[in-house]
């Protein structure tokens, strides 16, 4: 079987009634015109640039409701499984 190499067929199908540009089976990802981290081939570090300088430049804040939020949660689950908050607060 390895004397005769054979080639997958290939078909080029082009639908009947579309009429617009392009191929319509082509798979492209909804955000890759967005994304900084793709298309040059980079190393993890230029990756890691890239996105901080993209993040930088979008100028994404924290949101403050969010932290508070956070934080009540947090305190009412080390509320509700005992945690000993007085390991934060020696006595002198």
């Amino acid at each position: 079987m390895g004397i005769i190499k054979r080639e997958n067929k290939k078909f080029d199908y082009k639908p009947r009634y579309y009429k617009g540009e392009g191929n319509p089976y082509e798979i492209k990802q909804k955000f890759d015109q967005y994304r900084t981290t793709i298309g040059k081939k980079k190393n993890l570090k230029g990756k890691f640039n890239a996105a901080f300088d993209d993040l930088k430049k979008s100028g994404y804040r924290l949101n403050k409701t969010v932290v508070i939020i956070a934080l009540i949660l947090t305190l009412i689950f080390l509320f509700l499984i005992d945690f000993d908050l007085s390991i934060f607060f020696p006595k002198k």
